[in-house]
């Protein structure tokens, strides 16, 4: 199934801005959350096709929120895609380990993201 509808999750409006512009352009349906509350209940309402997940957030962290997402029977099946400026191979392997499926770094290069992106279609 084609990836159309994306929940970006990120503390910062400048990132969620940033991506949902981006995405937006190239024809997704964005809805966004600033914090893992905001996100559960974005999924409670609809469930993505995609989920971007930034790491570092007050509250529950974005390797937190992966976990308990990637663990729930009604979100299993949505690839998340960890988003985020934490660039050191440990944490890449640990979002891995969380239930993410890939892991991007901030600065986002959007080609790179696409193609994380269509490798779900």
């Amino acid at each position: 199934m084609p990836i159309q509808k994306i929940l970006l999750v990120d503390d910062s409006k400048t990132e969620l801005h940033h991506l949902s512009e981006l995405l937006g352009k190239r024809g997704f349906e964005v809805r966004t959350a600033e914090n893992g509350e905001d996100a559960m209940k974005r999924l409670g309402e609809e469930t993505p096709d995609l989920i971007l997940m930034d790491v570092v957030m007050p509250g529950q962290n974005g390797f937190q929120l992966t976990r308990a997402i990637t663990r729930d029977p009604r979100f299993s099946k949505v690839p998340v895609i960890m988003c985020t400026s934490k660039n050191q191979e440990t944490d890449k392997v640990w979002g891995m380990r969380q239930g993410a499926k890939d892991y991007i770094v901030k600065p986002v290069d959007p080609t790179e993201l696409m193609a994380k992106i269509r490798a779900f279609d």
